[in-house]
């Protein structure tokens, strides 16, 4: 079968969108799985919709990668957009045509150079992984190219403002707080490293913008059954070394300044891309609700019998119990930074993204690193219901006994990688976390209930708080944890409804 090009998308009989030729507007740092389903289409979209009339060029990030494969395909490749939505089932394709070329710049930097000086170039979009926004001395100027992503982006901006071009609007996709600002401060640093002139540090800062944004997309790539693949291609009708898969749910909030949302091509072609002044309330809704429901739920549930996450949408106590702890309990303490139905269509939306019929999302892969994971995405919630409540929540209580329940259930034995425990009258399984967090639970393995729960809550390197001091909150985890141990996770689950 032929791999996919042009020419021979032509002759498979695709009807679909594609747009052959158009000026490469954008430089994307990544050509990975992420931002081919989530950046790249978004591009291609607002080709179709808002004529924006753009491609592309992506930018190898590190020395291997897919370049020569994308330029094989002349850019092309298949993307499958798969879900739920609404209680329904969705599986939708489409070949993205938004991206013109691939660029290696540990062969031709060159290229990259060429590219920053176009007066067609007006983004700059990057993924180099949470480790790719860092400042490193051992990165110099002359390198071709430097080693670290923002020294590179220094090299590249520095030729376009020697040529006398305008500034550009960067879009960081890294998964850290700020990337936009952090990526702006490491740029800043390599110009004074590098001793370059005053007029490019004021060009950089005032004719640049650099945006923080907010990725939200589940994207599990290729697809590896090989079977599969063989019969998605017979339909299609070609080869496709670059298939890639995403769920349907995918939003993009990109914080920048007022005008910015009509200079990008996203808010005409109606596409759910927010520009907004502050990126950090969108931060605390997919935290707290996203992966706060996950983090609030999955251990209990594991200790109930359930192993992934879509047949725990289909148990009533289960699903109960998380709508309850996301509509009644976090969501109020939301609605000062968010409107109260955003916050409310983001939550039905998590439940859809839940029930993915074609995602087998294991609940212990989320357990990984439970302890620092409470801490960040369930226990601001809670106490912020504490504190304007003056009550505890009824769910976020239960979920704090079940993470004990789960890091205490019948200790086996304390590993070099994590810790044995095992399930109610079931298996054994592995809890991984923090070495000092495992020691923790394996020296208070034969606690009494009582003394367990009080070292857990009164545990300051685990809270950075004393949670015994909140009033009744220490009973109730105790009563909540021995029901979890003498009736079971769903029925403690199912108490709480």
């Amino acid at each position: 079968m032929e791999k996919l090009n042009y020419e021979v998308l032509k002759k498979s009989g695709y009807t679909g969108y594609i747009k052959e030729s158009a000026p490469e507007k954008v430089m994307q740092f990544g050509e990975g799985n992420f931002l081919r389903a989530f950046v790249d289409y978004w591009f291609d979209c607002a080709n179709e919709k808002a004529d924006w009339n753009g491609k592309v060029v992506l930018v190898q990030p590190i020395a291997q990668g897919l370049t020569n494969l994308i330029n094989e395909q002349e850019g092309l490749y298949t993307l499958y957009l798969r879900g739920s939505e609404k209680g329904q089932k969705v599986d939708d394709k489409r070949v993205i045509s938004s991206v013109s070329r691939c660029i290696n710049p540990y062969e031709d930097f060159d290229a990259v150079l060429k590219m920053a000086v176009s007066d067609d170039l007006e983004i700059i979009v990057s993924n180099t992984t949470e480790a790719g926004i860092a400042h490193d001395t051992e990165s110099k100027f002359d390198q071709c190219p430097p080693i670290t992503f923002p020294a590179k982006l220094t090299r590249i901006l520095f030729e376009r403002y020697k040529a006398g071009k305008p500034g550009i609007v960067m879009l960081s996709c890294e998964l850290i707080d700020d990337n936009g600002k952090e990526l702006l401060k490491c740029v800043n640093q390599y110009i004074d490293d590098w001793g370059l002139e005053e007029g490019f540090k004021k060009w950089i800062n005032e004719e640049n913008t650099f945006c923080s944004t907010l990725v939200d997309r589940i994207v599990p790539g290729r697809i590896k059954d090989a079977k599969e693949v063989e019969e998605l291609e017979k339909v299609n009708g070609y080869h496709d070394e670059l298939i890639d898969v995403g769920e349907c749910f995918g939003v993009w909030i990109i914080e920048g300044p007022e005008g910015l949302e009509d200079k990008l091509p996203f808010k005409k072609a109606g596409l759910n891309v927010e520009v907004v002044p502050n990126v950090t309330p969108y931060k605390h809704r997919k935290v707290r609700i996203l992966n706060g429901a996950h983090t609030g739920f999955v251990l209990g549930a594991y200790l109930a019998g359930f192993d992934i996450v879509r047949d725990c949408m289909h148990n009533d106590n289960v699903k109960g119990f998380m709508n309850k702890l996301l509509y009644e309990e976090v969501i109020p303490t939301l609605k000062h930074e968010l409107d109260e139905n955003d916050l409310k269509n983001f939550a039905e939306a998590v439940q859809d993204r839940f029930n993915n019929p074609f995602v087998n999302h294991e609940l212990m892969s989320i357990s990984l690193n439970s302890t620092s994971k409470w801490k960040a995405r369930d226990l601001p919630s809670f106490l912020d219901y504490v504190k304007e409540m003056k009550k505890l929540p009824v769910c976020f209580t239960m979920s704090m006994a079940a993470y004990i329940a789960f890091y205490s259930n019948d200790i086996q034995e304390r590993t070099a990688d994590g810790m044995i425990c095992k399930r109610p009258k079931g298996n054994t399984y592995k809890i991984q976390d923090d070495a000092w967090a495992l020691d923790f639970y394996y020296a208070h393995k034969d606690d009494s209930a009582e003394d367990l729960v009080h070292a857990v809550l009164s545990n300051t390197q685990m809270w950075d708080q004393d949670l015994t001091e909140i009033e009744g909150f220490e009973a109730k985890v105790l009563e909540d944890l021995k029901m979890i141990r003498e009736q079971g996770a769903e029925a403690a689950y199912k108490s709480c409804l």
